[in-house]
């Protein structure tokens, strides 16, 4: 399964009925919008970006590292989802979904430490180039 698939299942499974109509190309349109390339339209999720993007500070960029090793999972709350990827982009996130922000938020912060964990081994990416990304983020 692709990134996109997978993260629409993890976010479908999370917001269920929140969702409206349940939509999932619109839920990984929205998904491949907020979590893509900046540079790319491939309409797809970029997690080498999604890393970057997270990497830098806050609450996030202290438990980005416990998403991408093999133990447990940090949390980080709502707000510091918001303010790494940036609230307008999370507003616009919501509103594609018909979702409030604080929904979108929660969503996300469930969201992003299961998928970066499930395509990460040891500190990195498992998805060929990006692989050394994320040990590189931490030394």
């Amino acid at each position: 399964m692709d990134l996109k698939g997978m993260a629409t299942q993890m976010l479908m499974a999370k917001l269920g009925s929140s969702l409206g109509g349940g939509d999932s190309n619109a839920i990984g349109n929205a998904l491949s919008g907020l979590l893509g390339n900046d540079d790319n339209n491939d309409n797809d999720i970029d997690l080498g970006s999604v890393v970057s993007k997270l990497s830098g500070g806050g609450g996030v960029a202290g438990a980005l590292q416990s998403w991408l090793g093999d133990g447990d999972n940090e949390e980080v709350s709502e707000s510091d989802i918001t303010n790494a990827l940036g609230a307008d982009k999370v507003s616009a996130f919501a509103q594609q979904l018909g979702l409030d922000e604080g929904s979108a938020a929660s969503g996300l912060k469930d969201l992003l430490p299961q998928l970066i964990d499930k395509n990460s081994s040891g500190g990195n990416l498992l998805s060929g180039a990006l692989g050394g990304l994320a040990k590189n983020l931490f030394k």
